[in-house]
Protein backbone atom coordinates (compact mmCIF):
# COMPACT_ATOMS: atom_id res chain seq x y z
CA UNK A 1 0.00 0.00 0.00
CA UNK A 2 1.43 3.35 -0.98
CA UNK A 3 1.64 6.32 1.38
CA UNK A 4 -1.37 8.13 -0.10
CA UNK A 5 -3.61 5.08 0.26
CA UNK A 6 -2.43 4.49 3.79
CA UNK A 7 -2.99 8.13 4.74
CA UNK A 8 -6.47 8.06 3.18
CA UNK A 9 -7.23 5.32 5.69
CA UNK A 10 -5.37 6.79 8.67
CA UNK A 11 -6.47 10.43 8.57
CA UNK A 12 -10.19 9.78 9.24
CA UNK A 13 -9.23 7.26 11.92
CA UNK A 14 -7.01 9.80 13.67
CA UNK A 15 -9.77 12.43 13.57
CA UNK A 16 -12.31 10.00 15.04
CA UNK A 17 -9.81 8.93 17.70
CA UNK A 18 -9.08 12.54 18.65
CA UNK A 19 -12.80 13.38 18.78
CA UNK A 20 -13.31 10.54 21.24
CA UNK A 21 -10.46 11.77 23.43
CA UNK A 22 -11.69 15.38 23.25
CA UNK A 23 -15.10 14.22 24.54
CA UNK A 24 -13.45 12.36 27.41
CA UNK A 25 -11.32 15.38 28.22
CA UNK A 26 -14.40 17.61 28.36
CA UNK A 27 -16.08 15.20 30.75
CA UNK A 28 -13.05 15.08 33.02
CA UNK A 29 -12.61 18.84 32.92
CA UNK A 30 -16.17 19.18 34.19
CA UNK A 31 -15.50 16.64 36.95
CA UNK A 32 -12.30 18.43 37.91
CA UNK A 33 -14.10 21.78 38.05
CA UNK A 34 -16.89 20.28 40.20
CA UNK A 35 -14.19 18.94 42.54
CA UNK A 36 -12.80 22.45 42.98
CA UNK A 37 -9.83 21.84 40.72
CA UNK A 38 -10.25 24.85 38.47
CA UNK A 39 -6.65 25.00 37.35
CA UNK A 40 -6.65 21.33 36.46
CA UNK A 41 -9.92 21.80 34.55
CA UNK A 42 -8.43 24.75 32.67
CA UNK A 43 -5.47 22.63 31.60
CA UNK A 44 -7.68 19.76 30.48
CA UNK A 45 -9.92 22.14 28.53
CA UNK A 46 -6.86 23.63 26.84
CA UNK A 47 -5.78 20.13 25.84
CA UNK A 48 -9.26 19.44 24.39
CA UNK A 49 -9.09 22.66 22.36
CA UNK A 50 -5.64 21.70 21.09
CA UNK A 51 -6.97 18.30 20.07
CA UNK A 52 -9.79 19.95 18.13
CA UNK A 53 -7.25 22.22 16.46
CA UNK A 54 -5.16 19.18 15.57
CA UNK A 55 -8.25 17.73 13.89
CA UNK A 56 -8.58 20.89 11.80
CA UNK A 57 -5.01 20.34 10.59
CA UNK A 58 -5.72 16.68 9.91
CA UNK A 59 -8.83 17.70 7.97
CA UNK A 60 -6.73 20.10 5.90
CA UNK A 61 -4.27 17.31 5.22
CA UNK A 62 -7.11 15.04 4.16
CA UNK A 63 -8.43 17.72 1.80
CA UNK A 64 -4.97 18.10 0.28
CA UNK A 65 -4.80 14.36 -0.20
CA UNK A 66 -8.21 14.35 -1.86
CA UNK A 67 -7.12 17.11 -4.23
CA UNK A 68 -4.41 14.85 -5.60
CA UNK A 69 -1.45 15.60 -3.42
CA UNK A 70 1.57 14.09 -4.96
CA UNK A 71 1.77 16.86 -7.46
CA UNK A 72 4.21 19.35 -6.07
CA UNK A 73 2.50 22.67 -5.49
CA UNK A 74 4.43 25.71 -6.62
CA UNK A 75 5.20 28.23 -3.91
Amino acid sequence: MDAASRLAHLLPHWVEHNDSHAEQLAEWAEKAREAGLGGVADGIEAAARAMKQANEHLGNARAELSMGEGEESSS
